[in-house]
């Protein structure tokens, strides 16, 4: 027979499991929305990047945000060597929160699922459970091409179906082994161009770089459009482990999705890459637009 003694410690057990349930301390699940996670509390959330100048730029636009909604944050002591390792360290629970990027987070994660034109679906059920992809900006560090002012004017280029008109032209630049470059073949298949492959020459014609390597500000260079999609997408997005995504820190980070522009984070990550501080260069940023009170 059980012992009445322990009676009221079942039910004082009982009643504190009743009221974690109600406050969601016990848990939360992945929903279509930001989650209100009752971690808001925890912290501090750490904040890890790789060593790209964009990755240090947005890690600090993230920096800036959470500390002015009071969302207690600290950087990681170190830099991963690329979008990839962060993306393992969050869902691992290394760190709390990394900019992320949409193909190559997938990339870094085990096969899954895949729903074609709703990445935020294919991110969901790809994700380790205890982890969310937060809406992502409306930049995007995607393999892009382009061509000098000068190529542009004597070719007539804007688009990726302008390059059909242009001739022979080369193809190659520093993103040119990336996963998601193209190849002369499949933009010939989808565009009719006529590119011959040079590698990593920086010299080619048609230069593959990431949407927002400094080269593309400093130089001027002008980024062929792709009315096709031929590549892939990689919009910037907060990767955070559900503890830490609470509604404050939520709704802060939501704060950059329809202002950073591809355009802007390119502008912003030249500046670091020239020896900018990556906090100074985002804190100015934030409020010449307006986003931190």
């Amino acid at each position: 027979m059980p012992d009445s003694r322990l009676r009221p410690r079942a039910s004082v057990a009982a009643a504190l499991c009743s009221l974690l349930f109600l406050t969601g301390c016990g848990g939360a699940t992945k929903g279509n929305g930001p989650t209100a996670y009752a971690a808001d509390e925890a912290g501090p959330t750490v904040i890890g990047t790789d060593g790209s100048a964009e990755s240090r730029v947005v890690a600090a636009l993230y920096v800036e945000l959470l500390t002015d909604a009071g969302v207690k944050v600290r950087m990681a002591g170190t830099r991963y060597s690329s979008p990839a390792d962060t993306t393992r360290a969050v869902a691992e629970g290394r760190i709390g929160l990394a900019p992320a990027y949409e193909t190559s987070t997938l990339r870094a994660l085990p096969p899954a699922q895949t729903l074609p034109g709703n990445m935020a679906a294919t991110l969901s059920m790809a994700l380790p459970p205890g982890i969310d992809a937060l809406p992502p900006a409306r930049a995007q560090n995607g393999v892009v091409l382009a061509v000098t002012r000068a190529t542009a004017r004597a070719h007539g280029l804007r688009t990726l179906t302008d390059l059909a008109k242009a001739g022979r032209l080369t193809l190659g630049g520093p993103a040119s082994g990336d996963p998601d470059a193209p190849s002369a073949a499949s933009l010939s298949k989808v565009y009719g161009t006529h590119l011959t492959e040079t590698g990593t020459s920086a010299t080619a014609d048609v230069l593959v770089l990431r949407g927002t390597d400094p080269v593309i500000t400093r130089d001027g260079l002008v980024v062929l459009t792709d009315p096709q999609n031929a590549l892939p997408p990689e919009r910037v997005f907060p990767l955070i482990g559900a503890p830490y995504a609470g509604l404050s820190a939520s709704k802060a980070l939501a704060r950059l999705n329809s202002r950073l522009t591809t355009e802007q984070l390119a502008v912003l990550a030249a500046s670091v890459d020239g020896g900018a501080s990556p906090s100074g260069t985002a804190r100015t940023w934030l409020r010449s637009n307006g986003l931190l009170g």
